[in-house]
């Protein structure tokens, strides 16, 4: 009888069958609950705008579920040589430090991690210094919070006197009224539009 491609003589449709089992071999883990290692994935479905892969599975001695969410690794390379995973809550720990007095919500603080790790997972790179970290959570928290930036860009950025918190400033300020003229040129554009309308 004719063999499929990986050597099985049950042709193409037993082929598949025993990819299948290849993958939930090498897919196994241990089950929470009974510790058994004989579990299955019954389900996988992409999360976290597909930065992940969310598997329920099923543990084939007791017989109780679970969920497992795989992601791919990224690293963020210290200062001092040593490599750590990526932490959303370590960057919410940073950003907190410097909201404290201030009016931020804890789901600003879960959106503003969200949009760091987006922004350093971008750069298509598995390792990216920490400087890149930080560098990724100035602008989110110009945004969220002017004075809670001041404080973490004066750590950040090593400020050591006065006149580095009055560059920061002038830049802020400056940055302001570019944008307040950029929406003011817009309104003025809506306005000229409706006016030949009428």
């Amino acid at each position: 009888m004719a063999q499929g491609p990986a050597g099985n003589r049950h042709g193409v449709a037993g082929d598949r069958r025993a990819g299948v089992s290849r993958d939930v071999r090498e897919d196994d883990m241990r089950c929470p609950f009974c510790k058994n290692e004989d579990t299955k994935v019954i389900d996988s479905r992409v999360a976290d705008e597909g930065q992940a892969i969310r598997r329920r599975r099923a543990c084939a001695e007791c017989g109780r579920r679970f969920s497992t969410v795989e992601s791919a690794v990224l690293s963020v390379a210290k200062r001092n040589g040593v490599t750590e995973p990526f932490s959303r809550e370590k960057v919410m720990r940073g950003v907190r430090r410097a909201c404290q007095g201030r009016d931020v919500a804890e789901d600003a603080l879960a959106k503003l991690a969200q949009q760091v790790e987006d922004a350093v997972r971008a750069s298509g790179s598995a390792e990216i210094p920490s400087n890149e970290v930080g560098l990724a959570i100035l602008g989110p928290l110009r945004d969220l919070d002017e004075v809670a930036y001041l404080r973490f860009a004066s750590v950040y950025r090593s400020f050591d006197s006065l006149e580095d918190f009055q560059r920061e400033i002038d830049d802020l300020q400056g940055n302001l009224t570019h944008e307040r003229s950029a929406e003011s040129a817009g309104s003025d554009d809506r306005v000229s539009a409706t006016d030949g309308l009428s």
